[in-house]
């Protein structure tokens, strides 16, 4: 279903580093794919029960804004994840009008056993740099997700109205 690229044990240092940071987004990617579809879930799904296990929950309405859905879109992909038993819609205690997006209890454990293979791959992979290096690859991690995001919001703002239908107001 999915095309397995083998994994060298020692890239060459010469190689174009274009093409290997490729092949290591693809493979993220298709982890991500994988993982959603273990779970049964559509990868958006997967994607918002991410954002809703490492945040403890979020409102309906900032998970909207952080996945890029519509409010509409997002109420749907909430039922979709409570109806598959991820998630659960929870009064906020601050707030009791505002209702929180939160993760099941058992939703844990059950995400661990599909995100579990990658964690063990990649501790193998991490052991073999020493903690300087771990560091300047957290580092990098940190900085990364940032950029990712700030392209990712560029890319949402160009197409937003490209995407608009004939006739609908902005």
């Amino acid at each position: 279903m999915y095309e397995v690229i083998p994994a060298v044990a020692n890239p060459p240092r010469h190689q174009d580093e274009h093409v290997i940071y490729r092949q290591y987004l693809d493979a993220v990617g298709l982890q991500g794919l994988a993982s959603a579809e273990a779970a049964g879930l559509h990868t958006s799904e997967w994607y918002a029960l991410s954002l809703i296990t490492f945040r403890g929950g979020l409102s309906s309405g900032e998970l909207a804004t952080r996945t890029g859905l519509t409010t509409g879109a997002t109420t749907r992909l909430i039922d979709r994840l409570e109806k598959a038993g991820f998630a659960r819609r929870a009064a906020d205690p601050r707030d009791r009008r505002r209702v929180i997006v939160e993760p099941v209890p058992d939703a844990l454990d059950r995400i661990e056993s599909v995100v579990g293979p990658a964690r063990r791959h990649l501790a193998e992979v991490l052991a073999h740099y020493t903690p300087e290096q771990r560091e300047v690859l957290f580092d990098y991690f940190a900085r990364a997700a940032p950029a990712f995001r700030a392209a990712t919001e560029e890319i949402r703002a160009s197409t937003t109205d490209s995407r608009r239908r004939p006739g609908r107001k902005p």
